[in-house]
């Protein structure tokens, strides 16, 4: 028999602020995270801004020793991992460590750390490349320090699929507790992406907006939108078994009861004509939820604003929804935070439960002109007030990685 899986507890960096309540509350005013690029010399770049983590300072969360040894991407996740262990009032103890796992994906892992030493590298030889290089780069070292940060001792492992890198770990780590293999993990997404090579890379393939400023740059469905805005930083959740959580009195946001993954197997960037691994994804989530289609409330979207992204997941949500698609809200939250890559997933998980927990859903902000690809309910610009019963959250990564999960309020 299946076990109840529930969220209590949420720990977020995001480019709106170091917290779960202060990003949630920009969203909810309908605030944009997209600042001036300032991390790198935005003078190399066609690109001149980006969702950037500014006001983050890992000094608050970890020694200054530690933090040395950490790529930025770490940080971020100890960080959100601390805030959300925290929040869900758990105290790891000898005892409930072998059951408690960590599940933290990242798409990109350690680039900065990896181009800092390869300059270091050229310029001075091997000598004086750290020998922290390769434990300060790998994906899954987020997951590794926050298993050591925190004492948990059961299922360690990192999601890397690209973009979906979050959405899949949470799933991932829902499937270990409810066959039960553990009965609390720690899960979500971080990136660390805004770096040199990175930019290069993603400006090189066409992905990125040019628009230099940053009030409307991020335009999820909007017909002049341009490309995505690079952002960075975490979202991460506990789950928890849910006689488990009762039995400790743990307050519970919602319950997580779908999980959908599939491949296009198609093209290395470009989604798959109609979305059709997209919406393969959404359907075996909803069906993975036991819900009917039309009990979703709401789908928080992976809405990157690029031209493919958005007119495809329109069409995957409308071949998914039939005619109900038109009755479903849709927003995508990277209008206000940039796409934060292997950590969307994480921090949009985070807003789904939000809108659970107050029934808000949140906007699609700088949605002016209408698309004719891109006709369904995006929530334009402002909040609003509805009764959020279950949310879908999607996830579409390079590599023809979909992801989508399903949260819904939690029945005694």
């Amino acid at each position: 028999m299946k076990k109840r899986v529930v969220v209590t507890g949420l720990g977020a960096v995001t480019p709106l602020g170091n917290s779960v309540e202060e990003t949630w509350k920009k969203i909810v005013e309908g605030q944009s995270g997209v600042g001036p690029l300032t991390r790198r010399n935005a003078e190399k770049f066609p690109v001149k801004v980006a969702a950037e983590a500014t006001e983050f300072d890992p000094t608050d969360f970890m020694d200054k020793r530690d933090a040395r040894r950490m790529d930025r991407f770490t940080q971020f996740a100890v960080a959100a991992s601390i805030m959300a262990v925290k929040d869900a009032n758990l105290e790891i103890t000898e005892e409930i460590a072998p059951r408690v796992g960590v599940w933290i994906g990242s798409g990109i892992g350690g680039m900065d750390t990896h181009e800092e030493q390869f300059r270091i590298f050229e310029e001075k030889g091997v000598r004086r490349v750290s020998p922290f290089f390769v434990p300060m780069m790998i994906p899954d070292m987020a997951s590794g320090q926050v298993s050591i940060t925190l004492g948990a001792r059961g299922m360690n492992s990192c999601t890397v699929t690209a973009c979906a890198s979050g959405a899949n770990s949470i799933g991932d780590a829902f499937k270990v507790i409810q066959r039960g293999d553990a009965d609390v993990m720690v899960t979500g997404g971080t990136e660390a992406p805004i770096t040199d090579m990175a930019l290069a890379g993603f400006c090189q393939a066409g992905a990125l907006s040019t628009n230099p400023d940053p009030n409307t740059a991020s335009r999820p469905f909007d017909k002049n939108r341009s490309g995505f805005i690079i952002g960075e930083g975490a979202g991460i959740l506990v789950l928890e078994e849910y006689e488990f959580a009762k039995k400790r009195g743990a307050k519970i946001y919602a319950e997580i009861v779908g999980y959908g993954a599939t491949g296009d197997a198609y093209h290395i960037t470009q989604p798959a004509p109609g979305g059709e691994g997209g919406a393969r994804a959404m359907r075996q989530a909803v069906e993975d939820s036991g819900l009917a289609p039309e009990d979703i409330s709401y789908i928080n979207a992976h809405g990157t604003s690029t031209d493919f992204n958005d007119k495809f997941e329109t069409a995957a949500i409308k071949a998914v929804f039939n005619e109900h698609a038109y009755k479903i809200p849709v927003s995508s939250t990277k209008s206000m935070t940039g796409h934060l890559l292997g950590a969307a997933g994480g921090i949009e998980a985070i807003f789904s439960v939000k809108a659970i927990q107050e029934n808000i859903l949140p906007p699609t902000i700088n949605y002016e002109t209408p698309d004719e690809e891109c006709d369904l309910d995006y929530v334009p610009n402002k909040a609003r007030q509805a009764e959020v019963k279950a949310v879908l959250s999607n996830s579409l990564g390079f590599g023809g990685h979909n992801a989508s999960l399903v949260f819904k309020k939690i029945e005694e």
